[in-house]
């Protein structure tokens, strides 16, 4: 039977697709009004996501237009597929800001530059295609979505998940067996059915050449499931008389992954220079044609080969030679035999211009090499350090897996599965590090390779299971080092530390105490940077294995140097934890917000999200201690952000429980504790229980529940973490104190004296002077809670300045001094009562009315809290309120200066204000948000 392929230039209506319409039509309504629309469409091969598309640009009036498809060949090629949706407008970089710039340039090789964060990229491909939409509303359309190489998928789905207020609409094509790792899960997506019956018989019988019998018509409609290419294909596949009804059709009817068979017959049937031609094709870029040609030379092939595809239906009619469609281009790749792929390949690594493409000429010569090849191997790592300094470390990766595969010699090939391993875990595609590693293990002969083999293991493990597990394996590899490599050594114990310090005891296979005794053990680095962790480890280090008073100074010099030193740099582990951690342990307020917020400045002008989400998590607990709650939850949302935008799935309350106890949010608190608890089982984070605590001890203590809290704040007093369990000692003397347990408080108080006098600084003496206050004797209590709040008021600690005062209040009144008693509880009522923080407001205001206060003491709206605003709302409002640009808030949040411009626009309306400068007053707030963060 002589094989007809459907003519390309045949137009025909769109059928049904009412809901997928309406998507399309109201997306383009949103862009041409200047907000944005995003829509995913999922579906099988050949349901019609490509038709959708075509839809969606023939409506497009008035809308600039962007289109491209994914192509499997150019998935190897980090940050291809988004430079060509770039291209048309990379006239305007130059506009972009200076590290957007950099990172974008850096991504398409344009310039020489360290590698930059593959979010800072997608921050700059927003900025750009935003500011492309600002004069003209812009779609992009693009198709094939599972074909894109990584690096772009994860951009465009970044980019995606920004938009808001930009004239700026995405419309992505996807299969439905794509595994994207939840890249996309975030933004609106639309399932592509089959054709209803009706819709599929129009289509069928438009198709088909002759007469289509009604019969016939419904047993295709139901064997191809309404699948619109299926359809088209049978129609042009079957004979005149099987569609007629007259000749028996096949069994089973040509579906699914015999659509490709009948692709492959369609190419078999033509002459022998048009089947390579489009082998050729199949195997070429898409964005660089001229390639094509060249190597048709190298082949001996001429642009006549061409006509007879057009001529079949194989290629589409243009000025370009293109596949009809991409399940063309496939079914050809895969048919083709391997002798004949390694024959084109070659070919087209001949007509690349090493210089202009090495990349891509060295992946052509690898796919022509017919075995085990050094040379090629080379340039394929030649290549993959192309791709990581464009920060394309999918691709990477992926050059360094081949080039390992084509090594002769055991222990490079193995060094190559190792940069490949370490490449796929910084890309964040965690799945091939494994296998990788299991190649490369019978070969890893030298310490240093298997210490970095565990390492890596060790990181795999970290993302993948969990954190427990962590410091055996690092110390494992330490072992395995044997003192060859002190960095490396020092490396991995920051790792292991970190890591024990979060996982607390029990631990897989080790200990804390254990962990803690090789970082003491191991050589110190004789000329250390002035960011390091090493000093600051150590600290950590001494306060396990020794105690508080040995690990004190170690600590606080750490800081100081870190506070001092010129520049900071983030480590692949975030450093924030362990600096918080630390700060907290030695009650150094002003150390944790300047050290912090500068590791969020880094994380942030890299893009580095993920250091950047822990750091602003840890910021917000600082705005707690301060009172700003609001300001809390905006950073915490802020957190939360920059976690989806890298599709890190979280669980946005697990770091709320502090803020929901300070705002007396009793059920939230206990939902999240209880997910706390199962986070910590699950992934071995003990540390988790240890913050459940003490929000636990908060909020019980502000809802005079003291035999409750002293229960928490006994718990974490055994376990003594560093931080918390600091932190948790004045909470014990008090709720001890309230519950008549002064056995409890005076254990509590006596650490606490010998901590506080130790660390020395406001908040230490500070908490400590209340502890004194609330376990002393009346003649020296009034002068303690003064003092208490006295040190308290010279840092950042409004929320803990406030809880001395209403302690101090209730002491007074009990004492009959309601007159001053009042002075103290009106001051701590009105600073609850503002923040929102319900349960001490209530505290207080319940101690007032004791004094016999009336009036004042009603409990005002907190209509200035800014808790009636959204999260992006806050967020925004909070960092003009700052003193930043718009500009400024935009690069901030990795948004655009149009959705900050838009969000303020619904701030002012919200507040009843008209100008930016009046934001911090109509919050209710002193202070701003850039005191917590550097900019």
């Amino acid at each position: 039977m002589a094989v007809r392929g459907a003519r390309a230039g045949t137009v025909r209506p769109l059928l049904g697709r009412s809901a997928e319409r309406e998507a399309i039509g109201q997306l383009l309504e949103a862009v041409r009004d200047g907000r944005s629309g995003v829509l995913v469409l999922v579906g099988e091969a050949g349901i019609g996501k490509t038709r959708l598309l075509d839809h969606a640009a023939a409506q497009a009036v008035g809308v600039q237009l962007t289109r491209i498809a994914g192509v499997e060949i150019e998935q190897p090629l980090g940050y291809s597929a988004l430079h060509r949706i770039l291209r048309p407008h990379l006239a305007r970089v130059h506009q972009l800001p200076a590290g957007q710039r950099a990172a974008l340039n850096a991504a398409f090789g344009l310039a020489d530059a360290a590698p930059v964060d593959r979010h800072l990229v997608g921050l700059a491909a927003l900025t750009l295609l935003a500011a492309v939409a600002s004069e003209l509303p812009l779609l992009c359309l693009i198709d094939d979505v599972h074909w894109l190489d990584r690096e772009s998928a994860e951009t465009l789905a970044f980019v995606a998940r920004r938009l808001y207020a930009d004239s700026l609409g995405l419309i992505f094509a996807v299969r439905d067996d794509f595994q994207g790792d939840g890249l996309f899960g975030a933004v609106p997506s639309l399932r592509v059915e089959g054709l209803p019956a009706g819709d599929a018989r129009q289509l069928l019988s438009l198709v088909a050449p002759g007469h289509l019998d009604a019969v016939v018509a419904d047993r295709v409609v139901a064997g191809t499931g309404g699948n619109p290419l299926a359809l088209i294909e049978l129609g042009a596949h079957l004979g005149v008389e099987q569609l007629a009804g007259v000749v028996p059709m096949p069994e089973p009817l040509p579906v699914g992954a015999l659509l490709v068979e009948h692709f492959r017959q369609s190419v078999a049937a033509l002459a022998s220079d048009t089947r390579t031609l489009l082998l050729l094709i199949a195997a070429a870029p898409t964005d660089d044609r001229a390639v094509i040609w060249r190597a048709a030379g190298v082949l001996g092939l001429s642009a006549a080969a061409a006509a007879a595809a057009v001529q079949a239906g194989i290629l589409r009619q243009g000025t370009t030679v293109d596949f009809r469609h991409p399940l063309i281009r496939s079914s050809v790749y895969a048919a083709a035999s391997a002798e004949d792929r390694r024959r084109i390949h070659a070919a087209l690594a001949a007509a690349s211009d090493p210089d202009r493409v090495p990349d891509r000429r060295a992946w052509h010569r690898a796919e022509a090499a017919a075995g085990p090849d050094e040379e090629v191997a080379a340039d394929l790592e030649a290549a993959s350090e192309l791709a990581r300094a464009r920060g394309g470390y999918s691709a990477q990766a992926l050059f360094l897996s081949k080039s390992a595969a084509l090594t002769t010699e055991p222990a490079r090939r193995a060094e190559r599965y190792l940069a490949a391993a370490e490449a796929h875990l910084t890309s964040g595609d965690h799945a091939p590090v494994l296998p990788l590693l299991d190649l490369a293990a019978p070969a890893l002969h030298h310490p240093a390779t298997r210490a970095r083999a565990l390492r890596i293991r060790a990181s795999a493990e970290l993302f993948n299971t969990r954190n427990d597990r962590v410091p055996a394996m690092m110390l494992g590899a330490v072992a395995e080092l044997a003192d060859t490599d002190g960095r490396m050594t020092r490396d991995l114990l920051y790792e292991a530390m970190h890591a024990a310090v979060i996982a607390r005891d029990p631990m897989y296979r080790t200990t804390m105490a254990e962990v803690a005794g090789a970082v003491l053990a191991a050589p110190h680095d004789p000329d250390p940077q002035e960011w390091s962790p090493d000093q600051l480890v150590q600290g950590l280090a001494l306060r396990a294995a020794r105690g508080y008073g040995s690990s004190v100074t170690t600590m606080q010099a750490a800081l100081a140097g870190l506070r001092t030193a010129a520049e900071l740099r983030d480590m692949a582990t975030p450093f924030s934890i362990l600096v918080s951690i630390a700060a907290i342990d030695v009650w150094d307020i002003e150390a944790y917000v300047e050290v912090v917020g500068r590791l969020a400045a880094v994380d942030r002008s890299q893009g580095a999200l993920y250091g950047l989400s822990l750091a602003v998590s840890n910021l917000a607990s600082t705005e707690i201690w301060n009172g700003r709650l609001a300001a809390a939850d905006a950073l915490y949302s802020e957190a939360d952000d920059y976690a989806e935008a890298i599709g890190l799935k979280t669980q946005k309350d697990l770091n709320r429980a502090l803020l929901y106890a300070w705002m007396g949010r009793d059920e939230d608190v206990r939902t999240t504790v209880a997910m706390m608890d199962a986070v910590a089982d699950t992934y071995g984070l003990g540390l988790l229980r240890q913050l459940a605590l003490h929000a636990l001890c908060i909020l019980d203590l502000g809802a005079r529940r003291y035999h409750q809290a002293l229960r928490h704040a006994l718990l974490s007093y055994h376990e003594d973490a560093p931080s918390l369990g600091n932190l948790m000692l004045p909470l014990l003397v008090e709720a001890a104190v309230r519950a008549g347990d002064r056995h409890s408080a005076t254990l509590a108080l006596q650490r606490l004296e010998d901590r506080a006098q130790l660390a020395g600084t406001p908040w230490a003496l500070g908490l400590l002077a209340r502890s004194r206050a609330l376990m002393g004797e009346d003649a020296d209590a009034e002068e303690q809670y003064q003092e208490s709040i006295a040190l308290l008021g010279k840092v950042p600690l409004a929320a803990e300045q406030a809880r001395s005062r209403l302690l101090f209040g209730e002491w007074l009144r009990r004492r009959k001094r309601r007159a001053e008693a009042r002075t103290q509880l009106r001051a701590a009522y009105e600073s609850f009562d503002a923040w929102g923080a319900a349960l001490f407001a209530e505290r207080a205001r319940s101690e007032l009315l004791a004094t016999g206060a009336t009036g004042a003491t009603a409990r005002r709206s907190r209509t200035g809290s800014g808790f009636e605003l959204t999260a992006q709302e806050r967020q925004v409002a909070l960092l003009a309120a700052s003193g930043l640009t718009n500009a400024e808030v935009a690069s901030r949040l990795f948004i655009t200066t149009s959705t900050v411009e838009f969000h303020l626009n619904k701030v002012f309306r919200k507040l009843g204000i008209t100008s930016r400068r009046r934001i911090a007053e109509a919050l209710g707030r002193t202070g701003t948000a850039g005191d917590a963060e550097p900019s």
